[in-house]
């Protein structure tokens, strides 16, 4: 199953993906139509920095989510590919999840009084928020072909005559 990943030294802090991701949960799904919708359609993703680096953030879709076990309403729940979805009609706005995540990238939506969460744009083969990243540092991609990228690339740097 792919996951979405973060290669932190690559972040430029650009929030490109900020704005690829409300632009898809938008209604016109372009920029332009996106600016002038009321409300704004927030993103999912967080690019959060210390002013030294950067990082995007987003809902890491733990097996053993916290949110899960918090929802009073079992509106939080997994899909079949793992990610942590939010059934709006079944969300009080009670901000549980919000309180519990570890994250903290669970945001609210005030004017509905529902919550807002990473969904891996479920209509798209890749989420926005990668294909938006100049830089690489967003990757969709299977878990042990990430790693034993990494760990190929060890081994290269370990063969290389210094």
């Amino acid at each position: 199953m792919k996951e979405l990943l973060i290669r932190a030294e690559r972040c430029l802090g650009c929030r490109s993906c900020e704005l690829a991701c409300a632009v898809e949960h938008s209604t016109g799904k372009s920029l332009l139509s996106a600016i002038k919708e009321k409300p704004r359609p927030q993103y999912r993703v967080h690019v959060t920095s210390d002013g030294h680096s950067s990082l995007p953030l987003q809902c890491r879709n733990c097996e053993d989510a916290p949110c899960l076990t918090a929802c009073l309403t079992g509106a939080l729940h997994h899909d079949a590919r793992g990610v942590v979805l939010c059934d709006s009609d079944l969300c009080i706005g009670c901000w549980m999840c919000v309180m519990v995540c570890p994250f903290g990238i669970i945001s609210q939506n005030h004017s509905e009084r529902r919550i807002i969460k990473c969904d891996r744009c479920p209509e798209r083969e890749i989420p926005a928020c990668v294909t938006a990243c100049p830089s690489g540092a967003l990757v969709y991609r299977e878990v042990d072909q990430e790693s034993r990228d990494k760990r190929q690339k060890v081994l290269s740097q370990l063969q290389s005559p210094a």
